[in-house]
């Protein structure tokens, strides 16, 4: 069993639990552990409900072998009324449980995710992102009678339009290179030694979902020693990463099998260190830090020559931390890089770069090391 965390909150606390079980799987029905669960004590939810995939017969490769496709019991529901209740009741408990500040990432395919948008916005809770997922790697379509079906998509959502919730928007940029996100993200599925399969070969659950997926998942939406929910856990794959990440998690899941598999996972996952769970804050809580502050501090030196990424311009740092260019033309990092784009407005922390060790840096990269720096003494 997990670790447990007093509800300290007087009036959050629940008849049925006073403590919270952390980094432990729950064995049950996903509506009735989360009823047992204080109000406003959860900071994520991933949830990757069932499909309701509604299969009609077996599908076979050209070579004859048979796809393992989703035939589960625990995908199958008797109409699409039965499915959209379930659904309503586990995102009623899902909204209860979580804080206001939290927010809810839920994954699905055609079959299901426009029935889970419109469930969401009936229960209120306010659509920040649809995440499309193009998985790099997908299955063909066998007959040959639609088109690949090569993507799932992601609903993020907040509990309102006012919600306050977690975005770590410049981790996501540093891990795209320190170019904005977008929408649509190009991950493999699920293979290879990561994927789990039982002692036959099959695999262990069919949608096991890639470790890389949930990692951009919690590393955007989360923090450090956040609890995260996933109250449809299969193998495991949020916790896994949740440890790995330093998050707090809970598992639900009414398959003995998944349980055993995801546990076997989970302990064998090892948390990053402290130090590498350090990423780049965010602006907002940022002290401002002025250009000719770094000339001063001796990390860019007075004649040190600056350029834009694509080298069309070049400039020569003054010692009162202004740029100029051959030609006369000067100005501040910002205001010289607007200038010479005949833009309106320049990020110069962004737009300017300086050679170091072979490698061109965004100044930005500069101002970083001196807030930590900084944040060290």
């Amino acid at each position: 069993m997990g670790a447990i965390r007093p509800i300290r909150e007087a009036g959050l606390a629940r008849p049925q639990l006073a403590l919270l079980p952390l980094d432990t799987i729950l064995i049950g029905d996903c509506i009735a552990e989360m009823a047992k669960l204080p109000d406003k004590c959860i900071d994520m939810i991933f949830a990757d409900p069932p499909y309701n995939l509604q299969l009609g017969g077996d599908l076979f490769r050209p070579d004859g072998s048979q796809v393992d496709a989703v035939d589960d019991a625990w995908d199958k529901f008797d109409s699409l009324a039965a499915y959209d209740r379930f659904t309503h009741r586990w995102l009623k408990e899902a909204r209860r449980i979580l804080k206001d500040d939290g927010s809810i990432w839920v994954i699905g395919s055609y079959h299901n995710i426009f029935r889970v948008g419109t469930a969401l916005q009936d229960a209120d809770f306010w659509i920040l992102n649809d995440i499309v997922w193009r998985k790099s790697n997908p299955m063909p379509n066998f007959k040959g009678t639609r088109f690949t079906n090569a993507h799932e998509t992601m609903i993020w959502a907040s509990k309102g339009p006012k919600a306050r919730y977690t975005f770590n928007y410049r981790a996501m940029k540093t891990l795209n290179d320190d170019v904005q996100m977008r929408s649509d993200w190009e991950l493999p599925i699920c293979s290879g030694a990561e994927r789990l399969k039982d002692e036959d070969g099959h695999k262990t659950h069919p949608t096991q979902k890639p470790e890389a997926l949930l990692y951009r998942v919690l590393l955007a939406a989360s923090r450090p020693g956040d609890i995260v929910l996933d109250p449809f856990f299969g193998t495991g794959t949020t916790g896994a990463v949740a440890r790995r990440l330093r998050r707090r998690w809970i598992g639900i899941d009414r398959e003995t099998t998944y349980v055993d598999a995801a546990r076997a996972r989970i302990d064998a996952t090892l948390p990053l260190d402290e130090s590498a769970m350090l990423v780049v804050p965010e602006r907002k809580g940022e002290k401002r830090v002025a250009f000719g502050l770094l000339v001063e501090s001796g990390l860019i030196a007075p004649g040190c020559r600056l350029r834009d990424a694509k080298g069309r311009w070049h400039a020569e740092v003054m010692a009162d931390g202004g740029l100029v260019c051959a030609d006369g033309t000067a100005g501040s990092i910002h205001k010289l890089g607007a200038t010479l784009q005949g833009a309106p407005s320049c990020n110069g922390w962004t737009f300017w770069h300086v050679e170091e060790a072979g490698k061109l840096l965004p100044i930005d990269a500069l101002r970083q090391r001196h807030l930590a720096a900084a944040a060290a003494l």
